[in-house]
């Protein structure tokens, strides 16, 4: 919420649903005077984890932005989808194909700022520049993996000295760069840069035309 906060205009922030799924947070906010829609994880529950109730909240919002027209800006910070076998029966990923569903269709203007953590499917599902998203951003603590460091070290040198792989681990993988080079991110921003930026790239995207291939309609995963 602090992040969020401060790149809004006056700090002022209308959240949505703030009592339902707040490990995801969904809300309305102006850059600029422009009014913009924020998708962002709170890692301060479940750690940030997509489950089923926020991928449906989050989904829902997104569709909610783009049918009326409001540029989204996500900000990342997940480990992963929640892992555990109630989630698992009751359709984890029939509802977070929802989540993905929602941001690949949308065609309004989409941002995303990498803060910290981006692992695995869940960070292909927030607006990767694998879902369409225009503009992707990563902070110098962002880290774009399949895992954790702990996690891949304990799987990949079982048997070895994990402590001195885990610190290799960490200098090759375990921050934007990587990302960068592949063109997964657009560029490496400087927390006290993101504002600024993310003003200019609104007012950049605010002429966009996209349309998707025409059909009768979409076959969302319900």
């Amino acid at each position: 919420m602090d992040v969020i906060t401060g790149v809004i205009d006056e700090g002022d922030f209308y959240e949505i649903q703030g009592n339902y799924a707040k490990n995801i947070i969904v809300g309305f906010g102006r850059m600029n005077g422009r009014t913009v829609g924020i998708v962002a994880n709170q890692p301060r529950i479940a750690a940030g984890c997509l489950d089923i109730d926020a991928s449906v909240k989050g989904a829902r919002f997104v569709r909610f932005c783009d049918a009326f027209n409001i540029p989204i800006i996500t900000f990342e910070d997940v480990p992963g989808f929640l892992p555990g076998t109630n989630q698992e029966y009751n359709g984890i990923i029939r509802h977070g194909a929802k989540l993905i569903f929602a941001y690949a269709e949308a065609t309004v203007p989409k941002i995303t700022v990498i803060t910290r953590k981006a692992y695995g499917g869940a960070y292909c599902v927030m607006n990767s520049k694998h879902m369409r998203g225009d503009i992707n951003y990563a902070w110098p603590t962002a880290e774009v993996a399949v895992m954790g460091a702990k996690g891949a070290v304990s799987i990949i040198f079982r048997g070895q000295d994990i402590a001195a792989k885990e610190q290799e681990y960490i200098e090759l993988f375990a921050n934007p760069f990587p990302a960068a080079v592949r063109g997964y991110v657009d560029d490496i921003l400087e927390p006290r840069e993101t504002r600024r930026r993310l003003c200019q790239d609104l007012e950049t995207l605010a002429s966009k035309k996209q349309s998707n291939p025409w059909k009768k309609h979409a076959n969302m995963p319900l």
